[in-house]
């Protein structure tokens, strides 16, 4: 049979057969040829892209360091150091979808006697630059003390900087808060209600006014509903009594929540991290 077998079935050749086999060899490996060197300097820059994302940030050490600085910072209300951080010319997206600048976030950088201590710290930093631009991201940790409970909100946190006149500053940040575990809002929520009856039994109307919304409205027993100066006006005489928690339960969804209890139902909602009552029913606890 000679080399029959192998025309019959090309890939059991191991041999080009004859000048015409040898031919078409010839124009294949030119196709080929071809077709790398048309593709090759496409391959040579995802090598060269792929190489650079590879290699540290070479100022990841300074902006680290820059990022850390200003979290101390913030966690005191530092308004020196929020303006050292923030370019004149920043966009600022918050959590809650608003948009804002430098000057409203400097117009908000002050004490509040009220507020409870929040510290911030980074986790999870990555570093990404591009000469002088560069991209930090992590995970913002905030930790606000509440009386002897301690509340902790994660958010994920974008920020692109720009180095100008050898200093590097944010131009632009997004925030975006994770979501709490049903178990960690049930803790909060609990923690909230506890602080609404110890304020309410001590006829405490200036840490009711802390605890609950503007659009707060409390329905007495007999029916009748009153705004949130009514119902500090009511506590401040002391007119109202909450009724001791009996059989309560705690039922939350998303960013809203109720306490439902044998003599009384609260109602909540979060607003950037904070547990606000915004609804209160009272059933028996008016005094004659």
């Amino acid at each position: 049979m000679g080399h029959q077998k192998y025309r019959e079935f090309p890939h059991l050749n191991p041999l080009p057969v004859g000048e015409a086999d040898a031919k078409r060899l010839v124009r294949a490996s030119s196709v080929t040829v071809n077709v790398l060197m048309r593709w090759l300097p496409i391959i040579a820059c995802v090598c060269l892209c792929i190489q650079a994302k590879a290699q540290d940030a070479p100022d990841a050490k300074e902006l680290t360091g820059l990022l850390n600085e200003f979290l101390a910072g913030a966690s005191r209300n530092d308004a020196a150091v929020h303006d050292r951080f923030w370019a004149e010319d920043l966009i600022y997206t918050r959590s809650a979808g608003k948009r804002v600048g430098k000057a409203e976030i400097m117009a908000n950088v002050k004490p509040q006697p009220n507020e409870p201590e929040t510290t911030y710290s980074a986790e999870d930093i990555r570093i990404q630059q591009y000469g002088t631009t560069a991209i930090v991201a992590f995970r913002l940790v905030g930790k606000t003390k509440k009386g002897n409970d301690t509340q902790v909100a994660n958010f994920l946190n974008t920020g692109t900087f720009l180095k100008r006149d050898g200093k590097w500053q944010a131009v632009a940040w997004q925030a975006t808060k994770m979501p709490r575990t049903e178990d960690e809002a049930k803790k909060e929520i609990t923690s909230a209600t506890n602080a609404f009856a110890q304020a309410l039994h001590a006829a405490d109307s200036k840490k009711l006014e802390s605890l609950t919304d503007e659009a707060f409205l409390a329905t007495t027993p007999d029916g009748n509903q009153v705004t949130r100066k009514q119902f500090l006006d009511q506590v401040k005489s002391d007119r109202l009594k909450y009724p001791e928690p009996q059989d309560e339960m705690v039922l939350v969804y998303g960013d809203a929540a109720i306490v439902r209890g044998k003599f009384v139902a609260l109602t909540f909602v979060n607003k950037e991290g904070d547990w606000k009552a915004i609804a209160l029913q009272l059933v028996g606890s008016r005094r004659d």
